[in-house]
């Protein structure tokens, strides 16, 4: 059997690679070639960029597959382009088509957990990332009622791991190596975001690959079963580097230096039961080990300062203006603390009388 990987490279690449050798396919693997990764020899590669349609169909000229995983790439095209070219198709898109994942929309209300059948975003005025991926997943699911190949759909959280080419996890890391010793937390790091460690996510790709008939034309939210908030993901890092930030809460408003680490103000959360039942996924590497895993391969292989991972995360680790900024903000909560009222402390609202009677 002949399998297709489009992308391959990534966090989660080379684990659905290992998973379909494991299941005696001939895998070939389609991707830019500009992020390689070690993987066996025999994985044919073709170096064709997956965002074009003309560059697909030259590349798959007169090849045909029995199955392909497409990870990477524009999904529309791609779907458009396999269709007489294989009979099942599994693809990967994100969480982000839900209405008011990204942007706030008014016209709906994004209920958490947030399960596959909630809205989706259908305006490109309020959200034309949304929307697009939305439009996306749609051209899949119409191919398959059309009945050119079997389809099923993934949605993935946040990815972390090796190779991650937008390493959230560095910007924790490094402001550790550096010796900082403050870290702005928005909202007290309270919020909570779906992430999926690579092998995780691959995994579930690989349970649809064993259960063609179940997975049959279905749309899967998948995400890591343990759900840690920002403080916790940060504290595990931390625990592992034997190092302890003060942490400074701030309104998200303020903090355009926080944002290569937390992304929204809000909770992300989708609800995976579907997987769960239907496809039995289980994490086979828990969270706080993936976390250990990520940040050990980051110690071993360190992005370049400035370089392109860095400029992704699109922080500049500009620590004196982080100073600033958290010395700003300190003195104007000391003004603002002055107008507050005394504090009330706690007192249990239900009566607990002492004598009878």
């Amino acid at each position: 059997m002949k399998a297709l990987v489009i992308g391959g490279t990534g966090p989660a690449g080379p684990s659905v690679v290992e998973g379909l050798r494991k299941r005696r396919y001939e895998v070939t693997i389609l991707h830019r070639g500009t992020h390689e990764t070690k993987l066996p020899t025999e994985v044919e590669h073709i170096h064709r960029d997956p965002h074009f349609l003309e560059s697909l169909q030259q590349a798959l000229n007169g090849r045909s597959f029995d199955l392909t995983i497409a990870m990477y790439g524009r999904l529309r095209l791609t779907a458009q382009v396999m269709q007489e070219r294989t009979t099942r198709f599994i693809s990967v898109g994100g969480v982000a088509v839900y209405r008011g994942w990204l942007t706030y929309d008014p016209s709906a209300t994004m209920r958490i957990p947030v399960t596959e059948g909630a809205p989706l975003q259908t305006s490109s005025q309020i959200d034309k990332l949304s929307y697009r991926m939305a439009e996306a997943e749609q051209v899949v699911m119409d191919a398959h009622h059309a009945g050119y190949y079997n389809a099923t759909h993934f949605r993935y959280p946040t990815v972390y791991g090796p190779r991650q080419v937008f390493p959230m996890e560095w910007s924790i890391i490094r402001r550790i190596l550096d010796g900082r010793t403050r870290l702005i937390l928005p909202g007290d790091g309270l919020n909570i975001e779906s992430r999926g460690y690579a092998e995780n996510m691959a995994h579930a790709l690989l349970l649809a690959v064993d259960k063609p008939q179940e997975s049959s034309g279905q749309i899967y939210n998948v995400r890591d079963e343990t759900l840690l908030t920002l403080r916790d993901w940060v504290n595990t890092i931390c625990h592992m580097l034997d190092h302890r930030f003060e942490f400074v809460e701030m309104p998200y408003s303020l903090v355009h230096a926080a944002w290569p680490y937390s992304w929204h103000a809000h909770h992300q959360i989708v609800d995976i039961s579907k997987a769960q039942r239907e496809l039995g996924y289980c994490d086979v590497v828990p969270a706080e080990k993936g976390i250990e895993r990520t940040v050990n391969w980051y110690l071993e292989n360190p992005p370049l300062a400035g370089g392109e991972a860095e400029q992704r995360l699109r922080d500049p680790f500009d620590y004196d203006a982080e100073d600033r900024l958290i010395n700003a903000f300190l003195e104007a909560m000391a003004s603002v603390k002055a107008y507050c009222p005394p504090e009330w402390g706690f007192h249990h609202p239900y009566d607990h009388p002492k004598p009878l009677g």
